[in-house]
């Protein structure tokens, strides 16, 4: 399901357009736009919020667990955010979290696209 077909079909449940989580059903698929990171991008946010040298540096961060430089997991947090706010489910009142889980199962590299696909699990 495309965001056009998401946003179409939520756009029937309520005269709105928008989502209220009574109106979220389990199996519902939603789908956010993307954005490619570059190596400056992860640069910039590592050096004002998570300074370490797989993060800053490209020749350092080959000698690291990393083995390249790679995006902070604060950064790609930051930039899942951003999308589902943009692009995510139309939900009325914004998008607020009481709580979530977050893994970093590989690291996010320049180049890399990312994107944020969510299911609604239970309601």
């Amino acid at each position: 399901m495309t965001m056009t077909q998401a946003r179409s079909e939520a756009a029937t449940e309520t005269p709105s357009g928008r989502l209220y989580l009574d109106d979220l059903h389990v199996g519902q698929r939603f789908a956010s736009e993307t954005h490619t990171l570059d190596e400056a991008q992860i640069k910039e946010f590592a050096f004002q919020f998570d300074p370490q040298p797989f993060h800053t540096d490209k020749q350092a961060a080959e000698r690291t667990f990393f083995n390249g430089l790679a995006a902070s997991g604060w950064h790609t947090a930051a930039i899942t955010m951003r999308l589902n706010v943009e692009s995510g489910p139309p939900l009325a009142g914004g998008i607020v979290g009481t709580g979530g889980e977050l893994s970093w199962p590989a690291p996010t590299r320049p180049g890399d696209r990312c994107r944020h696909p969510l299911l609604t699990l239970r309601g």
